[in-house]
């Protein structure tokens, strides 16, 4: 099978590339400006503001993982009108392309963020949006584009599956989240601050176990459904130093400091159809995908030096 990778340089797209390389499918990397971390794979430079280039791209294409996007929240709070054009509009344009293209699956990354303004702590996908709480620009790109692929489907017949992903590690993680910051403390010997009693949680999710679910979304009985795909164990912050100093040392120090005004202590999110369904389970327990990520942090690190 042909398949097209948006935002294939990415974090997560990257991956999503490797999966599909190693399962035997022809790969298209579509992206702008970075190329590719792999030279197996056709990579075209496309701008998805640009709707013939995406049309062009995607010709030959029998499905479509729609990745690219404004993904920091930070830049979307900063750029909040590109971040509606790229992530929905964007959306929008991979779809038209699709369907002009008769390409037979659209596979889009949403977030589990879409439950922001959601009042129960247990959500699954069956759990309406409740747009006045959705609270950021980013949640808000993403809903719409939800949105926009039921459209499609229902309009015009073109097949999509939304994997509502949840918060990925793992090598190529970008730099200024919390993982990595904490990995690379660690390793200069700075001290790892923990905000307030450090309870505030993730259900984190290591980067194969995600890249994988995207191939099983192109099953038959995928096609017009929203999964869930999120870790299974909530891990606190506290959780995530004790996690590296466990793996690196006693000399890894741990410090308190005053908790931040606002910060989001998580929800629990319900990924259980997506076991039933697609047969898929996060199989790496997060204190060995620690383990992976710290050793190639740590040879990124030698490789700089």
């Amino acid at each position: 099978m042909r398949i097209a990778v948006t935002g294939g340089s990415g974090f997560i797209g990257s991956h999503v590339v490797d999966h599909c390389r190693a399962a035997g499918h022809e790969v298209v990397v579509i992206d702008h400006r970075v190329k590719p971390h792999r030279t197996d794979v056709d990579f075209k430079d496309v701008d998805l503001l640009h709707f013939e280039s995406i049309l062009d791209a995607t010709k030959g294409c029998q499905a479509i993982f729609h990745l690219a996007a404004v993904s920091n929240v930070n830049h979307a709070f900063e750029q909040p009108v590109y971040t509606m054009e790229l992530n929905t509009l964007g959306t929008a344009r991979i779809l038209e392309a699709a369907r002009k293209n008769a390409v037979k699956r659209v596979v889009f990354a949403s977030t589990v963020w879409v439950y922001s303004g959601c009042k129960e702590e247990k959500v699954d996908e069956s759990a309406p949006f409740h747009l006045s709480g959705a609270g950021h620009i980013y949640t808000t790109s993403k809903i719409a584009a939800e949105m926009v692929c039921h459209d499609y489907g229902r309009l015009y017949k073109q097949e999509f599956t939304i994997l509502r992903y949840g918060i990925p590690y793992g090598p190529r993680m970008r730099d200024e989240l919390l993982i990595p910051i904490f990995i690379r403390k660690a390793l200069a010997g700075l001290p790892l601050t923990v905000s307030g009693d450090g309870a505030q949680y993730r259900n984190f999710l290591y980067i194969d176990d995600l890249a994988r679910a995207n191939l099983l979304a192109l099953a038959p009985t995928a096609a017009g459904k929203t999964y869930n795909i999120e870790g299974s164990t909530k891990i606190t912050v506290r959780q995530v130093a004790e996690t590296i100093r466990r793996i690196l040392g006693e000399q890894v120090r741990i410090e308190s400091v005053p908790a931040r005004p606002g910060d989001y202590g998580g929800k629990e999110v319900d990924a259980s159809l997506a076991t039933r369904e697609l047969t898929w389970i996060p199989f790496v327990p997060f204190e060995e995908g620690m383990r992976r990520t710290i050793d190639w942090y740590r040879k990124k690190c030698e490789s700089a030096s």
